[in-house]
């Protein structure tokens, strides 16, 4: 298991790395609405810009045109214009375009968004040379709404939703030749299903996420939630476990509360005489047959049919690191609080956008070969190189910020250890 660092802006890196070198490209960029007044999502893609502005053609840090003021210098600020947008995805096209470059032939890109932005970075990606393959949802149920809330006759109303999940885009390099040619020559193409199954029956794993008032009822395969008086139905799947879906879930009251009962819909499916496998396929809208009782595709069981992973815990953030055991912020701190918080001040990992590990290491291990090379060209604190290295990934990151590069390789190098103590043999001759 071997990783290397790279301090810098990650256009220059990548220009660094060999054509078809990479397996997969797990990354979380900046999504461009300038995060807690973060130069990373700014600042530095202006400096980045006005560089490029003021060099002769031959300078590594310039476009194919040569020395100009890219719009994308106006990327990262909290600006929706069109504007505003086209330098976004001018920022996007930029270093998707690397990736591209980078990337094996089948080779995927994952690469979480903002819902305001995501479709700009999704076209950059598009543009790029990518085939956009799916858009993966992590929804979550710890989100802050930052409204403007209006007062006097206007009271009741504001300016936003409570954010409850970040959108990941799931692109994928042309393939050469066929899925099956590509794979047996490049080792990309395909998507790990098996390695990524959900548990036919996780009720009790997952009810480690609820509040204390939950109950649980195993002897009838369900359990019932607490305050938020959800109801959790699991049934037996496949051996291997229910297929990965497009969704990740926190495993929140919240969120599970917002599933129905039964997989597909809240309804029972209209549909002809039920077959050996439960439903025959076909469906009426007359009324004139009857429901079939729990036809769903095959699929049954609420929230718990969907991989889930909660935001990354203290623990998760701090592995590896010197960490202080008071939290920058309480947890019941406002939007605001925590936008006012010294991260900096803070043992331990102070970014402010750390993905937990879990889910970053069943992103990689969705699309990377057994042994592949992960790619992360915005590593932050380190959260992928961690997975790719606990999941038995080589991997390579860039990281702009120096402090939160010696972050990252404090958490991947713990993680190395770690990973080698329980891949010791035991001495049995003492």
């Amino acid at each position: 298991m071997s990783f290397t660092l790279h301090l810098g802006d990650c256009l220059e890196v990548l220009r660094t790395l060999p054509d078809d070198s990479i397996d997969s490209v797990v990354t979380d960029p900046p999504y461009g609405i300038r995060f807690m007044g973060k130069s990373w999502d700014g600042a530095d893609i202006e400096q980045r810009a006005a560089y490029r502005a003021g060099m002769p053609s031959h300078a590594e840090a310039c476009g194919p045109n040569g020395g100009h003021r890219s719009v994308a210098a106006e990327a990262g600020k909290y600006d929706l214009t069109p504007k505003g947008m086209r330098a976004f995805q001018a920022f996007t096209l930029e270093w998707a375009s690397e990736c591209l470059r980078v990337l094996k032939p089948g080779g995927h890109l994952l690469s979480f968004a903002a819902a305001r932005t995501y479709h700009h970075m999704a076209v950059g990606i598009e543009m790029a040379g990518f085939e956009i393959r799916d858009q993966i949802m992590w929804v979550f149920g710890s989100g802050f709404p930052k409204s403007h809330n209006l007062k006097g006759d206007r009271a009741g109303w504001g300016t936003a939703l409570k954010p409850a999940h970040e959108p990941i885009c799931m692109a994928r390099k042309p393939l050469t030749g066929t899925v099956a040619d590509n794979v047996q020559r490049h080792g990309t193409g395909a998507i790990n299903i098996d390695a990524c199954r959900v548990e036919a029956v996780d009720a009790e794993r997952l009810a480690k996420h609820w509040d204390r008032e939950t109950t649980i009822d195993m002897r009838g395969g369900n359990f019932v939630g607490g305050r938020s008086g959800g109801v959790l139905q699991t049934t037996e799947a496949s051996a291997l476990g229910r297929w990965p879906a497009n969704l990740v879930h926190d495993g929140s009251p919240e969120v599970v509360a917002m599933f129905p009962a039964e997989a597909g819909a809240s309804a029972p499916v209209k549909g002809s005489e039920p077959t050996a496998n439960g439903f025959s396929g076909s469906v009426a809208y007359s009324g004139m047959m009857g429901r079939v009782q729990g036809a769903f595709h095959g699929d049954s069981g609420s929230a718990a049919r969907f991989f889930y992973c909660a935001k990354a815990s203290r623990k998760d953030r701090n592995e590896g690191l010197h960490s202080g055991v008071t939290p920058a912020v309480a947890t019941s701190a406002t939007m605001r609080n925590i936008e006012d918080a010294d991260w900096s001040a803070r043992n331990g990992n102070h970014h402010p956008t750390v993905k937990p590990t879990d889910l970053m290491a069943y992103l990689c291990r969705l699309v990377t070969p057994a042994g592949g090379l992960v790619l992360d060209p915005f590593t932050g604190s380190g959260s992928t190189g961690k997975a790719a290295i606990r999941e038995g990934f080589r991997f390579i990151g860039c990281e702009l910020d120096p402090e939160y590069l010696t972050i990252a390789r404090a958490r991947i190098e713990h993680e190395v250890t770690q990973q080698a103590l329980k891949n010791q043999q035991p001495d049995l001759f003492g």
